[in-house]
């Protein structure tokens, strides 16, 4: 009785302001590029912490957590609930929406196979490819439109806003080759390897 007692607590008062942030947060359009994210581009340091955007993908979680608890269910790795497959590239940043390709439809598969062969490029072994198709699995289900109901986050590696993605290649939006690109270099500049981003995204909840 105390757990469940908790649980509605949780949901009925801080859950439910989290979720009301957080969904309020990625209806808002993403802003223009900062003075010191332009310093960050000059300097080539891409993947360096944004304190604004890990609030904001840890508010994410939170609300998608008091939803479950609200909704009595279980979290599964399966569940990827908090996608929202988008029928539109998103804009932001300078960037209109784009519409994808006629005949593209999403392959989660080719989307493996192509990070696959892009692992090694990267900088990465063979014994990380584990890692990072849990890692995307569990952000994405490898697709190029899914985007974070919670907090806005987008594309096969999530990121947030998705137009950081721009750096990798200016058709971010709509190319999983190029979201892979971005993906592994964030990974590489943060976290060192996709198990070390697999372990953060496991004690935290996103990555």
């Amino acid at each position: 009785m105390a757990v469940i007692g908790l649980s509605v607590v949780i949901v009925g008062g801080g859950g439910a302001f989290v979720a009301y942030r957080a969904i309020e947060n990625a209806k808002t359009p993403p802003a223009p590029i900062s003075a010191e994210d332009f310093g960050r581009i000059a300097s080539g340091d891409l993947y360096a912490p944004d304190p604004a955007s890990d609030a904001l993908k840890e508010a994410g979680v939170k609300a998608y957590q008091a939803k479950q608890l609200k909704d009595g269910r279980k979290n599964t790795k399966a569940d990827l609930d908090w996608v929202e497959v988008k029928k539109k590239g998103p804009g932001g940043d300078g960037f209109p929406p784009a519409n994808f390709p006629p005949g593209s439809d999403p392959s989660p598969g080719s989307n493996k196979a192509v990070a696959k062969q892009m692992l090694s490029g990267a900088g990465f072994g063979a014994d990380q490819w584990g890692c990072l198709e849990r890692l995307w699995q569990k952000e994405s289900g490898w697709n190029e439109r899914a985007m974070n109901r919670y907090s806005g986050a987008y594309g096969i590696p999530q990121s947030l806003p998705g137009s950081k993605m721009a750096s990798a290649g200016g058709d971010w939006q709509t190319n999983a080759a190029t979201q892979i690109k971005w993906g592994l270099g964030y990974i590489k500049g943060r976290y060192g390897t996709p198990c070390g981003a697999w372990g953060h995204s496991q004690s935290t909840g996103w990555y």
